[in-house]
């Protein structure tokens, strides 16, 4: 799984809206996101190694193969000389020049085929000698190619160690998260807030992404969580089960403690509030009358009554409230309150959202 980069700061809230976080909120939340843009870049890192220590393997082998055709080329060559030279020696290639034209029966013939024999020497001679120089440089080619591959080896070994250590850390810090968030439920209290700076450094700002997300800067509305974070898509809406009184309210999006949850379009926090099935949930209510539903987070990035930009990140996915396991509960709303909803995925499609997902169903 590739992590989508965030960085947090802590934001204070009015106490009336939210009350003022304990001193383990934001320093937990700040290292999860620290976290996730370290392990995000490492994991690119290890990525870009991993292609790179392939094509190094392809490459030295590829060496190694015209190394071999090129002995195999030489020993041919080097047979041809020896050859030549036998065929010299039976046809007196071994006497003195004078002795050879004394004792031939036609003396311009023997210099005819001498000289043909010497030509014919000396052609080998030098194929030999090209072949020998090319098969020293191949053979040192081949030398650089393989140091080079064992390089890439070694570092694709030490960031797959450091990767493993970033994503035991990261999951501890995940649930230290989620710790924090389930005393916040528990008490029915929210806990503060933090903001989260987007990538691009503008708060708002949502740029060029794959399908899924925002189609360029400016764009209306996205998708609630990056496909960068490699969610899946779980219980649909109107779907039925153990889980629910009636039917399945929303779609869920199964992503990990942590996660940035982001804002659908434009619009305002119509309400944040912590308790109940749903757990820690923001909701905004956006510039053409709908309303969105951002449920069992880990933590809010936003306050009630606070303006909101398509992307801007309003919380961190988490597994508060009713809630099996880590995922974002996410609605589309006719108004604020729960049964209201309509179903998220034609609605998105409809506003030039296409999910990437894959689908559990």
């Amino acid at each position: 799984m590739l992590f989508a980069p965030a960085v947090l700061i802590a934001l204070s809230l009015p106490a009336a809206a939210v009350p003022a976080a304990g001193p383990d909120v934001p320093a937990v939340s700040t290292e999860v996101a620290r976290l996730l843009t370290e392990a995000s870049r490492v994991t690119e890192a290890y990525e870009r190694g991993r292609h790179a220590a392939a094509a190094q393997r392809v490459s030295a082998l590829r060496l190694q193969g015209e190394l071999d055709d090129k002995r195999r080329h030489l020993a041919v060559l080097h047979g041809r000389a020896g050859e030549v030279a036998r065929a010299q020696y039976r046809t007196g290639g071994s006497l003195p020049p004078a002795a050879g034209l004394l004792l031939a029966d036609d003396p311009e013939d023997a210099l005819r085929a001498a000289r043909m024999a010497r030509q014919a020497g000396q052609a080998v001679d030098r194929l030999v000698r090209r072949t020998d120089r090319a098969e020293r440089l191949l053979e040192a080619a081949v030398a650089r190619a393989r140091t080079a591959w064992r390089d890439l080896e070694a570092r694709h070994a030490r960031l797959a160690a450091v990767k493993r250590d970033l994503e035991a850390r990261l999951e501890r810090a995940r649930w230290r998260l989620q710790a924090v968030a389930d005393r916040s439920v528990a008490a029915g209290s929210c806990r503060g807030a933090a903001r989260l700076e987007q990538p691009g450094g503008a708060r708002g700002a949502v740029g060029p992404e794959r399908p899924g997300g925002a189609r360029g800067a400016g764009a209306p509305w996205v998708a609630p969580v990056s496909e960068a974070d490699g969610y899946e898509l779980s219980a649909g809406f109107d779907s039925t089960g153990k889980y629910w009184a009636h039917r399945h309210t929303g779609q869920d999006f199964a992503v990990g403690v942590g996660t940035p949850v982001r804002s659908i379009g434009a619009g305002r926090v119509h309400a944040v509030s912590c308790g109940g099935a749903f757990g820690i949930e923001v909701v905004v209510r956006h510039t053409n009358g709908w309303y969105s539903q951002y449920a069992h987070l880990a933590s809010t990035a936003v306050g009630p009554g606070q303006p909101v930009a398509a992307g801007q990140w309003v919380g961190q996915a988490g597994t508060t409230g009713n809630s099996t396991g880590p995922h974002l509960h996410f609605e589309v709303r006719l108004t604020p309150h729960l049964g209201s909803g309509v179903d998220p995925l034609p609605w998105l499609r409809e506003h030039g959202v296409e999910l990437g997902g894959r689908s559990r169903r």
